[in-house]
């Protein structure tokens, strides 16, 4: 186990080092210009076409679940412990410059996640029994044609759910309402294997429907919290700001142990904290957008932008702010136990808001990554292999509440880097087609398509590819 794990030490620092990061963000820095800032042009149309229409029941085009469900499902897998922990772990080591590099890698890596979106619902794939099967193994397979590529990431991505979207966060829950509220960590794996359970049998719709209820009042009920801490000192957020941005490219505007923390450490915690958490380039979040049911790919790909605003920009955000408001910040304390701590200084009970935040971010995480797992075996082993995947993963759910797994974390947490180089091969060979949908789309985006073939004649390929594309929609 020792040789294995030290394989997997070098391996990890590989994937989540400069090289990975690079190419994480470079890859949305490249798409965002081909795109033509996107994110900014089309602004006020992404926000009309998505918050304004959240839980809108259109039902034009294929699809299984409402656009909204979709996007649910993907930001019930992204928002976890990561928007509470990983942001505080971010500022305790790399200080509070870290969330503006937090920023900027969430602000080009709404290019990526929206070119993600597309091509998951471009190259998707219709099934003999109605349901929809897409995300990245699917534009690999189907578009830079490399099926053994489209292996590896389902592979991975298979193989990771069980650690990254589904031990870590039980055990995260576990800890906080053992810490919190005396309740035994046990107890708290069985009950969340239940639920998880009954709610991942019922497959994407029934996951869909409980994630579109659940993640609205989850993120609002998180984000009330931070706001009325950050009024209660409104004083401090000008401070908050200008300590953010002073030290962002200097270590000057810090003090204490800070003061010895590089810039460069500072944009890597920044950076990676910021992919970890809204997942833009991982290619997990369009394996769920594939099942939306949706005229045009560029349509759902909106959502793939409002899905990053929502899981860094926003709830990201309001955890840093109050881990600086509150003056915890340069505490010396790290992770859940750093934002649970500026919480409570916040306002008495605070900690609760944090244990119930937790609690529901991590429990939406494993419904959304189950999804994820199943897709992935099923590409690999066929329809019939998911429940074999979901004999596994439900009861890994009370393994990882009592914690003692941290070797399975260490690899999981490498395997699902790995999944990032497939997917990033796959977007920046098929960057054209992204393109090609923008235009389609914008040149008439009210106009409403009666058939997916109407977007297929706009791809950028040779009419017999066009062809074999828009017969996976319709066998």
């Amino acid at each position: 186990m020792g040789t294995i794990l030290e394989i997997n030490s070098r391996i990890g620092d590989i994937v989540w080092g400069w090289p990975m990061l690079i190419l994480l963000v470079g890859t949305g820095i490249v798409l965002t210009f081909r795109l033509k800032f996107i994110q900014i042009r089309e602004f006020v149309y992404i926000i009309k076409s998505t918050l304004f229409k959240m839980f809108s029941k259109s039902s034009d085009g294929h699809g299984e679940v409402t656009a909204f469900q979709a996007v649910a499902t993907a930001l019930a897998a992204t928002v976890g412990t990561g928007n509470i922990a990983g942001v505080a772990l971010a500022i305790a080591i790399g200080g509070p410059g870290a969330i503006f590099w937090m920023w900027l890698s969430a602000f080009f890596g709404m290019a990526t996640k929206f070119s993600e979106v597309v091509l998951a619902i471009v190259y998707r794939e219709k099934n003999k029994d109605g349901s929809i099967s897409g995300g990245p193994m699917y534009y690999i397979k189907n578009g830079i044609k490399m099926p053994w590529l489209a292996k590896f990431f389902a592979m991975f991505g298979m193989l990771a759910t069980l650690g990254t979207g589904n031990m870590t966060q039980s055990n995260a829950v576990a800890s906080v309402l053992d810490q919190t509220f005396g309740i035994n960590k046990l107890f708290v794996g069985c009950v969340l294997a239940i639920l998880a359970g009954i709610v991942i049998i019922g497959g994407i719709k029934r996951i869909g429907v409980v994630t579109e209820k659940l993640v609205p009042f989850m993120a609002a009920f998180y984000i009330i919290g931070a706001i009325v801490i950050i009024a209660k000192n409104i004083g401090a957020v000008p401070g908050a700001f200008a300590l953010i941005f002073g030290s962002a490219f200097s270590t000057q505007a810090m003090t204490g142990g800070f003061a010895g923390a590089s810039v460069k450490l500072m944009m890597k915690m920044g950076i990676s904290r910021g992919v970890f958490t809204n997942e833009a380039g991982l290619g997990t979040a369009p394996i769920a957008h594939a099942a939306a049911t949706i005229d045009h790919p560029v349509r759902q790909g909106m959502w793939g932008i409002f899905e990053v605003l929502m899981d860094t920009l926003v709830i990201c955000t309001m955890t840093a702010l109050v881990i600086i408001v509150t003056g915890q910040w340069n505490s010396g304390l790290q992770g859940a136990v750093l934002t649970t701590t500026a919480f409570e200084t916040g306002f008495k009970g605070g900690s609760f808001v944090v244990a119930f935040g937790l609690t529901f971010f991590a429990f939406s995480t494993i419904l959304g990554w189950a999804y994820y797992g199943e897709r992935c075996m099923e590409f690999l082993f066929g329809k019939k292999s998911v429940i074999f995947y979901r004999i596994v993963f439900i009861p890994a759910i009370v393994v990882g509440s009592i914690g003692g797994l941290q070797a399975v974390w260490a690899i999981s947490d490498t395997l699902n880097g790995l999944m990032a180089i497939p997917n990033l091969i796959a977007i920046f060979m098929l960057q054209g087609v992204v393109v090609s949908m923008v235009k389609d789309f914008f040149a008439d985006p009210d106009y409403v398509r009666e058939s997916h073939h109407e977007y297929i004649s706009a791809l950028p390929i040779t009419e017999e590819d066009k062809k074999a594309v828009g017969n996976l929609i319709m066998k």
